[in-house]
């Protein structure tokens, strides 16, 4: 097992700034070189404070605007325009980063791609939901539109 610093959230695993412990072929294969982690050690400390301190830095500020924006993301549709086929069938799939992209160009605020989740690949045209981690502790669920451009 080893002890690993994150800098970058893991789904599943943790935030950046957590101490975590994981097996030795996943740190050494996967964490350390995608750049999510880092090995733990005692001078490291200083290194999580900073990490912990730009976390909080990017959360949001207050519970409320949480809270506020969680309401107007549940409460709205997302529309996306996607290059697609004669049955609805996408080229491609829609990705975190391209509904990022389409909830801050409707206005609704800014949204970190890796927070995030989509439930299965969107890949046709319609009506599909994804979550979105605006705090540890509270997540949205948006509805995303999907409609084929002309």
């Amino acid at each position: 097992m080893s002890k690993l610093i994150l800098t970058h959230e893991v789904s599943g695993l943790g935030s950046a700034g957590d101490v975590v412990e994981v097996k030795n072929g996943f740190a050494r294969n996967y964490l350390i070189p995608q750049g999510f982690a880092v090995t733990w050690s005692r001078g490291g400390e200083k290194q999580i404070e900073s990490i912990k301190a730009a976390r909080a830095a990017r959360e949001l500020a207050t519970i409320e605007e949480a809270q506020h924006l969680k309401q107007v993301l549940e409460n709205n549709v997302v529309k996306l325009s996607v290059k697609a086929g004669k049955e609805g069938r996408l080229f491609g799939s829609i990705k975190p980063s391209t509904i990022a992209d389409a909830v801050s160009a409707a206005g609704y605020g800014s949204i970190d791609r890796r927070k995030i989740e989509i439930t299965s690949p969107i890949k046709s045209t319609g009506t599909h939901e994804a979550s979105i981690r605006l705090r540890d502790d509270l997540s949205a669920t948006i509805t995303v539109q999907v409609v084929a451009a002309k």
